[in-house]
């Protein structure tokens, strides 16, 4: 009997191992996209200063100049949150997790991705796409006079939690990979600080 358990388990291992391999990929994919998106904060930062000065020096200004404003900050809120995820940055209830047994851990965490946040990134994706594409299609221009166009801020609310999505994903794979003893928990010792990296 054990040697027919061992083919099953030794497949079961690969596909854990594949799996994984999945989820250091998205977890790298994810990380160069939020080191980047990190740099749009300096330039929202610089367009407000800019602004700003031009405002205040030559008595002039361009709602194209906000709107932009708008969606750098927009951009790294939506297209930053699988970043926040892989980083366990989100928002948790760390004061009562924490004093619970790491069973109990998992599985709120397993509980929590499939019957809530991939339902919810599911919704948001579908009903999102529909918005992004008429605003498309009807090249939507803001209603403010010098404003931009409206459709590359609209893309942004899909893509964004697509991204959350498949880093949901990953943080499933890995969830069942600690449960299973395959690797140390990422966020054992860094629960509600984020992990280094």
């Amino acid at each position: 009997m054990q040697q027919a358990g061992k083919p099953a388990r030794q497949a079961k291992g690969r596909r854990m191992n594949f799996l994984l391999s999945v989820s250091r990929t998205i977890d790298s994919v994810q990380a160069r996209i939020g080191r980047a998106l990190s740099w749009l904060i300096l330039a929202a930062v610089l367009v407000s200063s800019i602004n700003a000065i031009i405002r205040f020096a030559l008595s002039r200004s361009s709602n194209a100049w906000l709107e932009l404003q708008w969606y750098l900050f927009s951009a790294v809120f939506l297209l930053g949150a699988g970043y926040t995820l892989l980083r366990s940055e989100h928002i948790k209830i760390d004061i009562v997790n924490s004093h619970l047994p790491q069973g109990v851990r998992n599985a709120i965490e397993l509980i929590g991705h499939v019957f809530f946040l991939a339902p919810f990134c599911l919704v948001l994706i579908w009903t999102s796409w529909p918005y992004f594409l008429r605003s498309f299609e009807g090249g939507e221009m803001s209603v403010n006079a010098g404003g931009l166009i409206v459709w590359p801020a609209k893309l942004i609310i899909p893509v964004g939690f697509a991204m959350l999505l498949i880093q949901g994903v990953s943080e499933f794979i890995k969830r069942i990979a600690v449960m299973r003893g395959m690797i140390p928990d990422p966020h054992e010792n860094v629960r509600g600080h984020g992990i280094e990296g």
